[in-house]
């Protein structure tokens, strides 16, 4: 792993420990007093702060495990157990979606009004404004760091935002003597929820399909560029979004020489990798253009 690989994983750590500190917290504050006032709506949003930390786990041990060096079973490498573990959050988050749901049809046929204090809005208050700070820090990092699994971590955390007012939306029906609202509320949360792990979901899959992830035309604008090139085609990528695969067919002039041909790989390689820093590994197959006519098709 070269330094500038190792010093974006350290750093994406150490967002994932300091997010998890935090939404511990959270979730303790929540849990706790959630069930000692019998709030459902409260306890509901505090399981979900639970699985965010949980989430947090999963985000270290993914990074860990896509941190290993190519070897001999995985020649490309482990960057997409970075995927695996977004993938893993989304499966954490309709967990906590089922538990939630169950935990409302419970208290729809058992009715029990919990006990609403200034307590309960301070609680909620302190822990919205935590959580918009996660999100905030978090966005901000995986824009920076291009970290999958801080993306999904984020939209995790958001959705507990969103989770968060309604709670306090339900705290306030509930001493307006609504307390029915209180498990319609949680049933709001796991909607939240749900909808958070389904677009966690759509994203990972992407990757772990191998789509696309590089516009062509940028490869080709690219390698264009450099002398002796007639025509590039086929050009193909996948992998995360920061680190990618490319490969693409060039052709040259059909006398050009073997090492001719070789050095200008190595310059189209060094090109794209210095204008696409993203890019981890380029294949280029090379054509005599007398083989196929001149085309500019993907």
């Amino acid at each position: 792993m070269n330094a500038m690989a190792h010093s974006r994983d350290h750093e994406i750590n150490r967002v994932l420990w300091v997010i998890l500190a935090l939404n511990l917290l959270v979730a303790v504050a929540k849990l706790v007093y959630g069930q000692w006032s019998g709030s459902l709506s409260m306890w509901a949003d505090g399981l979900h702060s639970t699985f965010d930390g949980a989430s947090n786990v999963i985000g270290l041990i993914g990074m860990w495990a896509a941190a290993h060096p190519p070897d001999e079973a995985h020649p490309y490498g482990h960057r997409k157990f970075e995927s695996f573990a977004a993938f893993a959050i989304s499966v954490f988050l309709f967990l906590a979606c089922f538990k939630i749901l169950e935990s409302s049809y419970d208290r729809l046929m058992n009715t029990n009004v919990p006990r609403v204090t200034a307590m309960s809005f301070v609680v909620m208050t302190a822990t919205i404004g935590i959580n918009l700070f996660v999100t905030r820090y978090e966005q901000r990092r995986s824009a920076e760091l291009k970290s999958g699994i801080l993306h999904a971590d984020s939209m995790h955390t958001l959705s507990d935002v969103y989770s968060s007012v309604s709670v306090l939306i339900g705290l306030i029906a509930i001493r307006l003597g609504f307390p029915v609202l209180d498990p319609v509320i949680a049933v709001v949360i796991a909607g939240f929820i749900g909808r958070t792990g389904f677009q966690i979901l759509f994203e990972t899959s992407r990757v772990l399909s191998d789509a696309s992830c590089v516009d062509p035309r940028l490869v080709r604008e690219i390698v264009m560029q450099i002398p002796g090139i007639k025509s590039c085609h086929s050009i193909r990528t996948r992998g995360l979004e920061n680190h990618v695969f490319v490969d693409c067919h060039i052709q040259v002039q059909s006398d050009m020489t073997t090492e001719r041909a070789h050095d200008l790989v190595h310059s189209i390689e060094d090109r794209i990798k210095k204008e696409m820093s993203e890019v981890a590994d380029v294949v280029i197959h090379v054509e005599p253009d007398a083989k196929h006519p001149a085309h500019n098709l993907p």
